[in-house]
């Protein structure tokens, strides 16, 4: 028997529920004391397809998906079909009777439930449409889940009954529950023939659940953002809706603008005048808003833009996940600007990086990119709520002048981008009398004025612009090693891979291979002298990247001349396991 160690799928089409479906499984195993990682595969369509949701179970904290599920929850044929071979030997397939399915020679049981039929007699006893009667299998089959994982049944009763109770009256929460009791009760039976048991512990922590764009926009609030704009494009679209749904709660302004254009006009205008301001895309959209993040490197404003990644070019594959946009985000401008470039890696890193984005985007007054992906978007972890220090984030505003000190200020004396040895200009929110001052997208003087065909004012402005990038270095923080410090091969990666790296290195360290790890969050500006030292530490480097033309690679080489010895990409929109990464590098150690 293995206890507290499983990876379950839940296979189907679109609207067949199985987001739900897991998310309230989730919800229960978390109640109960238990930490979860959660991660959904769909695609670019409302009904049909095949989607599933995967949810890896512990009693320990998990970071990164399994890349065997050891019990399917099949709805249909095709979560059969496509989700056979991702099965451990040992696994199990729950399914409605009306699907055939022989498990034939394979190391796996089948236990088949007439789900569908039982629903509709249950849904015609409560007087239920039938279409909505037959999506109660989805409860049923989270029944029969607990049943044959030796899982309590009160606790699911106890997420059905607040799931349904509250959106649809209590009939129908009667009838779920009442489908969930049946399934529970006959797969019990066959308990014993599955190994895998999930045991509540004896004293639940108090944990809630968390994905990454929530944690963004978690992060967003603990720093003080009080506006976001967007125009909806996946993976990006939950980080405005998770706000908008807290908005009342904490004084914030959601906008749903008509393109990206306005959207980062909007977020631009916003921080203008003072207002943490944010705008949230992904490639596709940013590519949009390139024009106006010159601006905001102009005018100096302060900016925070999250692009959630997705496979490109053009629309690519809005529901998969990539790594493609890391020298486009580094390089995207008209001529040079200082810009920070973050690659959040875990749900705590996008809350804890985000809400740092914006006391960097004030204090060096240029724009901060925040790179995350789909992935990361919509996995999600239980998370302690020690894990997001919510009160205890310090805001900084830099160089930001009060009515007090501007008060010193004789009118026309203040200089908003005044020449200073460290690029960075004392910066007056606009309304004070002593203040009066232009921001413009032209070349301009200390004051604010165009002056654009000056030659040496051009040189004055632009080099102390582009003198933050030092300033900025010095707040970089180093890539972080995880794993033994004499390892023999170093992986190395950022952003989302963070976890799933540091899963394939301690596979690789229990199959005998002495591996470490090293993880970029921060990009750029990089610090090539200190950076050089890190890497030096690397005796084998082989690069993780989810990109064909492994970008970092690329960035650490320009930066420090150190050429990555090999590299394990990805880029078929899915994302990577630690197994898959500790399994590639035999063949890498062997040519």
């Amino acid at each position: 028997m293995i206890t507290n160690n499983l990876t379950i799928r839940i296979g189907g089409e679109a609207g067949q529920g199985m987001d739900t479906s897991g998310a309230g499984f989730a919800r229960a195993l978390v109640r109960s004391g238990l930490h979860i990682f959660a991660n959904s595969d769909f695609m670019s369509r409302i009904r049909g397809g095949y989607n599933f949701y995967q949810l890896r179970v512990s009693d320990k904290p998990i970071y990164a998906p399994h890349d065997a599920a050891h019990l399917l929850l099949a709805f249909n044929q095709d979560a059969l079909t496509q989700s056979l071979n991702d099965l451990a030997p040992g696994g199990a397939i729950i399914h409605d009777a009306s699907i055939q399915f022989d498990p034939g020679a394979r190391n796996v049981k089948a236990f088949a439930f007439p789900f569908e039929a039982k629903a509709l007699e249950i849904g015609r006893a409560a007087g239920m449409d039938p279409k909505r009667a037959k999506l109660m299998a989805n409860t049923a089959a989270l029944g029969a889940t607990a049943a044959l994982t030796s899982f309590p049944f009160e606790r699911i009763a106890d997420v059905i009954a607040q799931n349904f109770g509250k959106k649809k009256g209590s009939a129908i929460a009667e009838a779920n529950l009442t489908m969930a009791r049946w399934a529970y009760d006959d797969a019990l039976q066959s308990a014993d023939q599955f190994a895998w048991k999930i045991a509540p512990p004896a004293d639940p922590t108090n944990r809630m659940i968390l994905n990454g764009n929530q944690a963004i926009g978690l992060g967003a609030i603990a720093a003080g953002c009080k506006l976001i704009a967007a125009y909806p494009m996946t993976p990006a679209t939950s980080i405005i809706e998770f706000m908008t749904a807290q908005a009342k709660r904490f004084n914030l302004v959601t906008k749903q603008t008509e393109d990206e254009i306005a959207a980062i006009l909007y977020a631009i205008g916003a921080n203008q005048v003072g207002v943490r301001a944010m705008c949230a895309t992904s490639g596709g959209g940013f590519s949009l808003m390139v024009e106006a993040l010159g601006m905001a490197g102009m005018t100096e404003t302060p900016l925070v833009v999250v692009d959630s990644q997705r496979p490109g070019p053009s629309t690519g594959m809005p529901t998969r996940t990539g790594q493609g946009d890391l020298l486009f985000v580094m390089h995207a401008s008209q001529d040079e600007f200082p810009r920070i470039v973050l690659a959040p890696g875990g749900v705590e890193s996008c809350y804890a990086d985000t809400a740092r984005a914006f006391n960097l985007a004030e204090k060096y007054q240029c724009p901060v990119l925040i790179l995350t992906d789909a992935f990361q978007a919509f996995a999600a972890r239980s998370v302690g709520v020690e894990e997001l220090p919510f009160e205890k984030f310090r805001i900084e505003r830099g160089k930001t002048l009060t009515d007090a000190q501007l008060d010193q200020f004789k009118p026309g004396e203040y200089k908003r981008y005044a020449l200073t040895d460290d690029g960075i200009s004392p910066r007056a929110i606009p309304g004070h009398p002593n203040a009066v001052y232009t921001s413009t997208s032209d070349e301009h003087t200390e004051f604010g004025r165009i002056k654009d065909e000056d030659a040496a004012n051009r040189v004055a402005q632009h080099s102390k612009r582009m003198r933050k990038l030092e300033t900025i270095k010095r707040e970089m923080r180093m890539p972080e090693w995880y794993g033994p410090a004499d390892a023999s091969i170093t992986l190395m990666g950022w952003g989302s891979t963070r976890y799933v790296i540091r899963e394939a290195v301690d596979l690789l360290n229990a199959r005998g291979v002495r591996a470490n790890a090293l993880h970029f969050t921060d990009i750029y500006p990089l610090d090539e002298a200190r950076l050089e030292e890190e890497l030096n530490k690397a005796k084998r480097l082989i690069d993780v990247e989810g990109n064909y033309t492994a970008q970092l690679a690329q960035v650490v080489r320009v930066y420090t001349g150190r050429a990555v010895d090999d590299k394990i990409l990805k880029y078929d929109g899915r994302p990577f396991t630690g197994a898959e990464i500790a399994d590639a590098v035999p063949n890498i150690a062997r040519k």
